[in-house]
């Protein structure tokens, strides 16, 4: 797999409710995306970011990162191979195509590939 982008989720209470602090005083004050449950921040100047989460809306258990890659199927695949356990099987969502799964030490990863 070719990872393009890793993010940390961050779990909060609410999103709307974090993002003060974390666009004003910590500079990340582009909004990239937001669906309500879950947003991402990055500062302009250097491209730093972080994803806020609620809770995810559309998968059963929350993820701790989430990992952009050029090609999820191939990721899907291989995961599959390797005898990793899929949290949430390979998806369609409006923004792209995804799937969590278990690494050995337990943390539950997002694999995107996001449309467009």
């Amino acid at each position: 797999m070719r990872p393009i982008r890793v993010l940390t989720n961050l779990g909060v209470p609410d999103v709307e409710e974090a993002k003060g602090f974390y666009t004003g005083f910590l500079g990340l004050s582009t909004e990239e995306f937001s669906l309500g449950w879950v947003a991402r921040f990055t500062s302009p100047d250097t491209g730093a970011s972080v994803q806020l989460v609620t809770r995810d809306a559309t998968a059963p258990e929350d993820s701790a990162m989430s990992v952009q890659t050029d090609d999820v199927d191939a990721a899907y695949a291989e995961a599959q191979q390797l005898g990793y356990e899929i949290v949430h099987p390979l998806t369609t969502e409006a923004w792209g195509v995804r799937f969590f799964v278990r690494a050995p030490d337990g943390t539950v990863v997002n694999i995107a590939g996001h449309a467009g």
